[in-house]
């Protein structure tokens, strides 16, 4: 299984997660690993990893569930604009990722700017370039 790496240094960059966030994705992961062991085991890696935030402290621009992203795949040159999601509201179609897919697992807690490299569902390495993060706004 690969990991997210920093193709510069070779480091995974820093995620940071929503502390409320966490222990969902945690709890998804966990409920997922007999049918996705794979993703399941990428998302509890990038948990463990990850510094927890409460909603104040939070980076702005770290990607959430329900965040847009803006993104260059650096082999094709392609630009995409993804919203990362549950796997009940995933469309790929729509532009809705699954956290619970290798590239929705490897965006979790990313911020803009940041460089990775991680397995696409064929499990080819793919180097991402984040480049804009949208949050979803909370409701007052």
């Amino acid at each position: 299984m690969a990991a997210t790496r920093d193709p510069s240094t070779g480091a995974r960059p820093p995620i940071h997660l929503l502390d409320t966030e966490s222990d969902l994705l945690g709890d998804l992961a966990l409920r997922a690993e007999h049918r996705v062991p794979v993703v399941a085991a990428m998302l509890l890696a990038e948990i463990e990893r990850a510094e927890i935030h409460d909603e104040a402290s939070l980076p702005k621009d770290a990607i959430t569930l329900g965040s847009e992203i803006d993104y260059v795949d650096e082999a094709s040159g392609a630009q995409r604009t993804v919203q990362l999601v549950l796997p009940a509201e995933a469309d790929i179609e729509a532009g809705r990722i699954s956290v619970m897919t290798p590239m929705g697992a490897g965006l979790i807690g990313l911020s803009t700017g940041q460089t990775i490299e991680w397995p696409d569902l064929e499990g080819r390495e793919r180097r991402i370039t984040i480049q804009a993060v949208r949050r979803p706004k909370k409701d007052a």
